[in-house]
């Protein structure tokens, strides 16, 4: 059995599936103040009578980093870099405690300019007298030769409480991203550290030995014990989950968009062939370009119990939440209270919602009524505008899945996928007013923890060749290893998978079904004169993010239940 869990602004979801489809399912009150508190009560209440024993494992899906990033209530952070020549270091700052040091690597991973020990010692010492705990330490080009970054580590010592090194957060190669994703890590650590603590700390208390992963951006999964080490892996995990909830129904032969609609955001993605979009770079979260892979998302401030409003005589919707619809006690009208008055969805108080409606009826110089309706509208078609400004967005660029690069093709969504609370009410709103089916997800209350459960473990590999100095190195898993100058891409190829493989298992992926593909390999000449001196390689491989070995008889379970 496994359990899927996830956390949303106003509600945790919880399954529990099995061989017989969707288990149980249950919705716990989300406490944004206390999430670790928030899962725990989940996960306590989906196992009570179940033997621990039949779980096979447990995945998660939280907010807590994102949320702490967006809000940037993140603690103060120390960073070290070291540059080398070339662009200035200063243009990427992070913070006030952000420090350029001497030290100089190319991008050979030859040294040009050695670093100065004392000139860290004094960092160090400036950084300890401000109370810093957390350290980021980035090196251009580490990802080829990392002996900067940990020869600066080392001077560290224990007298932090956590370093993050650059080259062991990315194997790839961007200077400016990977200052920022080390620093994500890095800043977003003492709260996932608190909650890994005290999730585990909780359920030994409770007797709980359930083995728990957490879902990436990417619509994969890591040990949870692995995330301490990469915080920042955990962010946008909710998207990711809404896209996995309908990759389990959608077509295998088609283009859709899908659309995860809450209380305060609609999520959406798309969906080519059964198989998400992704953004190869690393996502953009706040202000930071990372190095995170992740399925290409965006998230838009408009849901059910999003605040209704007229502004100089024009409805206005979100982006900002205050609470549930007035039909359920809250204090101001929402797209849920029009949809009630419409008759479109059901429960709550309807003279409530009416109540008001009326306030902005009244605004606008219309019935009630005509108001609901207007605000239904309104809700269903910036919807649908910011799909469409998706797609063209996605359609500007090249195009790439979790499986490959669709060069030269234009995505035109051919239908939309629609979860979450809300999702049957407002897709008769995009059906009506879009020009493409709209088709309600199975489950679609819980279809993002079903996405968590689903999910598959999933990984990276970056490996560095040089057959020159006869050296094969992957710096973010702490390998180097001696190579004969006859070394080549294929050579290099089977080294990264199998590095792949054994660091897949160790994360937590079922080696007898683990699908690895390389995303990138390239080879060049280096030139000495007129001759070839070697060659540099370069291999980049992944397992594939999609959903576990068979989990096609859980979803057409839940696919057959859900047209009874």
């Amino acid at each position: 059995m496994i359990i899927g869990l996830d956390v949303g602004g106003t509600h945790t979801d919880v399954v529990l599936l099995g061989k017989e489809g969707l288990v149980r399912q249950i919705k716990v009150s989300t406490n944004p103040s206390d999430l670790f508190a928030t899962v725990l009560n989940g996960l306590e209440k989906i196992t009570e009578d179940v033997d621990p024993g039949r779980i096979q494992r447990a995945v998660l899906s939280t907010t807590l980093a994102t949320n702490r990033i967006v809000q940037q209530r993140m603690p103060e952070v120390g960073m070290i870099i070291s540059a080398g020549p070339g662009m200035d270091p200063e243009l990427f700052r992070t913070g006030p405690h952000y420090h350029v040091v001497k030290g100089g690597i190319d991008h050979r991973g030859r040294e040009i300019a050695a670093i100065d020990a004392d000139e860290i010692h004094k960092v160090v010492d400036v950084l300890e007298k401000k109370g810093i705990r957390y350290v980021g330490v980035v090196s251009k080009f580490s990802v080829r030769n990392p002996a900067h970054e940990l020869a600066i580590a080392e001077i560290l010592g224990k007298r932090f409480e956590k370093v993050f090194l650059g080259h062991r957060i990315s194997g790839a190669l961007n200077f400016p991203r990977r200052i920022a994703t080390t620093f994500l890590n890095a800043s977003v650590y003492p709260i996932h550290k608190d909650f890994f603590e005290a999730v585990v700390k909780s359920l030994a208390q409770k007797g709980l030995k359930l083995p728990i992963r957490i879902l990436k951006p990417d619509g994969g999964n890591m040990r949870f014990a692995s995330s301490i080490d990469y915080p920042a892996q955990t962010v946008l995990s909710g998207p990711a989950a809404s896209v996995m909830g309908s990759v389990a129904f959608a077509p295998q032969s088609d283009t859709c968009m899908v659309m995860d609609i809450g209380g305060t955001t609609t999520d959406m993605a798309m969906l080519v062939n059964g198989v998400p979009v992704l953004d190869p770079a690393g996502i953009k979260i706040g202000e930071h370009k990372t190095l995170i892979r992740s399925l290409d998302t965006i998230s838009i401030g408009i849901g059910g119990d999003s605040v209704v409003r007229v502004v100089d005589g024009k409805i206005h919707i979100g982006p900002d939440r205050m609470g549930v619809a007035m039909a359920y006690g809250g204090p101001v009208p929402t797209p849920t209270d029009a949809i009630f008055i419409l008759g479109i969805g059901e429960g709550g108080d309807l003279e409530k919602a009416r109540a008001g409606m009326k306030a902005l009826a009244d605004e606008l110089q219309v019935d009630v009524q005509t108001a609901a309706q207007q605000v239904f509208d309104q809700a269903c078609q910036t919807i649908l505008n910011e799909a469409g400004a998706m797609v063209e967005r996605i359609n500007a660029k090249p195009v790439y899945t979790v499986h490959e690069l669709w060069e030269g093709s234009r995505l035109q969504p051919r239908h939309y996928m629609v979860l979450g609370g809300p999702a049957p009410w407002f897709a008769k709103g995009l059906a009506r007013l879009g020009d493409c089916p709209v088709e309600v997800v199975p489950r679609w209350k819980v279809a993002n923890a079903i996405g968590a459960g689903l999910a598959r473990t999933t990984c990276e590999v970056t490996l560095f060749a040089d057959t020159e100095q006869e050296i094969a190195t992957a710096p973010e898993e702490g390998f180097n290893k001696t190579i004969p100058s006859s070394y080549s891409k294929a050579d290099a190829t089977t080294m990264a998978l199998d590095l792949l493989r054994r660091k897949a298992i160790a994360r937590g992926a079922n080696p007898d079904y683990l699908e690895l593909e390389v995303v990138d390999a390239m080879e060049f000449n280096m030139v000495r004169g007129f001759f070839t001196a070697g060659k540099n390689i370069r291999v980049m491989a992944q397992v594939k993010p999609g959903l576990i070995h068979g989990y096609d008889p859980i979803a057409e379970k839940i696919m057959d239940d859900h047209f009874v």
